[in-house]
């Protein structure tokens, strides 16, 4: 479980740890994942920067040889700025990050799931993985990237018996994106959800067999508004309305 130390990875190891998994904590900080190790009980912190090159296989060790029924990739960060602001500077950074790390660890790991199959992969993209928005940009194309990404690997792996599921949350009320703005009002407080509806999510993305799951369910719509009224949908969007 990546970027566990707090928001959705820290719901997502607690909700897999009730289930019965033991769970693999990977974050920066150390501090917070020896604390969530503790109250899980079984669990085993790996303090890592993601982005590291030696990360990877650090990870791998601490698997060990055992089995792995399951990868969440959901470590990520955003920078918000126009392209003409961050540049390639702010695109390379979120890649690195967002879709880089991701590709690099799974990797790492993919022998293991293979040898555990059946088990799964869930990538934890956005609803920015489908609708771009003013100042994310780079945001933006990591998410599509790593959605389109887990679309091809998800085929390739079905004969391996390695599912892999993607998670597309919208406003999601967490530590580094806490939302405050939509959640003091009371027309589109609607529009935020929680950690644990994400942790649910990926839960059904991956032990569950979903190819998709939007959180809130009904940001599955957006996409597909995209598609059928793309200059109302463009409109909209660079008002700052979605």
């Amino acid at each position: 479980m990546t970027g566990a130390s707090s928001g959705i990875g820290a719901a997502t190891a607690e909700l897999l740890s009730r289930q019965g998994w033991r769970v693999v904590l990977v974050a920066r900080r150390a501090d917070r994942l020896e604390q969530l190790a503790r109250r899980l009980g079984e669990a085993v912190a790996v303090p890592a920067d993601l982005t590291a090159a030696d990360a990877p296989e650090r990870v791998r060790e601490a698997v060990g040889d055992g089995e792995l029924g399951l990868l969440v990739n959901n470590a990520g960060a955003e920078w918000r700025l126009a392209f003409g602001e961050g540049g390639y500077d702010n695109v390379r950074r979120t890649m690195e990050v967002n879709f880089d790390a991701v590709v690099r660890l799974t990797e790492a790991l993919l022998p293991t799931l293979r040898a555990s199959a059946p088990s799964s992969i869930v990538n934890v993209s956005s609803v920015a993985g489908r609708v771009g928005r003013p100042k994310n940009g780079a945001y933006a194309a990591s998410k599509f990237a790593l959605a389109g990404w887990s679309e091809s690997l998800g085929i390739e792996e079905e004969a391996h018996r390695v599912h892999v599921g993607v998670v597309l949350p919208g406003f999601i009320s967490t530590e580094g994106f806490p939302h405050d703005r939509l959640r003091a009002n009371a027309r589109t407080r609607w529009v935020v959800s929680t950690p644990q509806k994400v942790a649910e999510a990926i839960v059904a993305a991956g032990p569950g067999g979903r190819r998709e799951v939007y959180v809130p369910r009904f940001y599955g719509l957006v996409p597909k508004l995209r598609h059928l009224v793309p200059g109302l949908t463009r409109r909209t969007l660079g008002a700052g309305r979605i």
